[in-house]
């Protein structure tokens, strides 16, 4: 183990871009391997390549850079997919936007027509819980 922690000193190792990487290579893999392809195999070498190129590269603000970018990029996604979990498991509160400035606001369910005040540009409107 000590090996290991000499070899990976200095080096990036795993972020967010690396773990999404890793996991497109397992999926292009088992795609590639199901269906007898051989240039989804070659392209799931090809990202496995690349996200090994990462994890052991010493270049780490360019690195760090690259996962900025992709988090960037990824983040209207990542914020739906947290607020429909958040919905999903919250059964106590119902979630709406305000129709002025699309601030997401919360009300408990079963209250039935309520008067709301955005906290956010004070917009006053009636929801049903």
């Amino acid at each position: 183990m000590d090996f290991l922690r000499k070899f990976m000193y200095g080096r990036y190792g795993g972020d967010s871009l690396g773990r999404f990487t890793l996991v497109l290579y397992l999926v292009l893999y088992l795609l590639g391997f199901l269906l007898r392809s051989a240039p989804l195999s070659l392209l799931s070498l090809a990202v496995a390549g690349v996200t090994l190129f990462r994890m052991l590269s010493r270049n780490i603000p360019r690195r760090q850079a690259e996962n900025q970018r992709f988090l960037s990029a990824t983040a209207p996604v990542r914020r739906w997919w947290r607020s429909a979990s958040l919905r999903r498991t919250d059964k106590a509160h119902k979630y709406f936007k305000c129709p002025h400035c699309g601030q997401r606001l919360r009300a408990p369910r079963g209250a039935g027509k309520i008067r709301v005040t955005c906290r956010s540009c004070g917009a006053s409107f009636e929801e049903t819980c």
